[in-house]
């Protein structure tokens, strides 16, 4: 696994040097010779620029190091080249980089492109609805932050703890509103996923000292 992920790493200058290499072997004994060693160049270079490093970005995420998935995120120079899906993901990423770095303005940008191209997974998708969504909130836009969070409870979103989140959120539009019933049935459907994420947990402590008071 880890041969497999250097070879990820260092794709493109590896197949550079096979592309040399080939070329040597071309001048001194034919093309035929060669074949192999522009083969091994092409299909590594081709890789580099369609498939990217996102296995590499999997592993910076999944340990919580935003950083090194924002470097390796920074090292492809040509998205437009990227397979659709993998295009997608890309961009994705960078806006969830971007809201965690208060850049709501390059957030949005960045996940309107990812949905434009089209996502893998429902779930995935109404993820990226609800971020928008968040994105909408911190504007101060509400009426987007609605459609967006709307949209995202009807696409699917990937565990209980995003559907929290997404109930919340509604729950506060409502607030605002004063649409109080219908802030109180959002809650309702909130505090029963029973999510453990601190924030959501300590939201939901939050919204419950003065949700029992409001009329509806």
């Amino acid at each position: 696994m880890k041969f497999y992920n250097w070879v990820i790493k260092y794709r493109l200058p590896l197949g550079i040097v096979f592309l040399v290499l080939a070329i040597a072997c071309t001048v001194a004994f034919g093309f035929w010779p060669s074949f192999v060693l522009y083969f091994i160049a092409v299909i590594l270079i081709f890789s580099h620029f369609f498939f990217g490093p996102l296995r590499l970005i999997q592993e910076y995420m999944e340990a919580g190091d935003m950083d090194g998935a924002e470097r390796v995120l920074n090292t492809i120079k040509f998205p437009g080249l990227l397979y659709k899906p993998i295009r997608s993901v890309y961009y994705t990423l960078k806006g969830n980089i971007a809201m965690m770095k208060q850049d709501f303005t390059g957030a949005e940008k960045h996940m309107k492109k990812g949905l434009d191209l089209g996502m893998p997974m429902k779930e995935a998708e109404g993820a990226s609805l609800l971020q928008l969504g968040m994105v909408s909130m911190q504007k101060n836009d509400l009426r987007q932050a609605e459609n967006y969070i709307r949209s995202a409870i009807r696409k699917g979103l990937p565990d209980k703890e995003n559907e929290a989140a997404a109930y919340l959120q509604m729950c506060s539009i409502m607030m605002t509103k004063r649409e109080f019933r219908a802030a109180k049935d959002f809650f309702k459907k909130a505090k029963a996923l029973k999510p453990t994420t601190p924030q959501i947990v300590d939201q939901i402590k939050q919204i419950e000292k003065y949700i029992t008071r409001m009329p509806g």
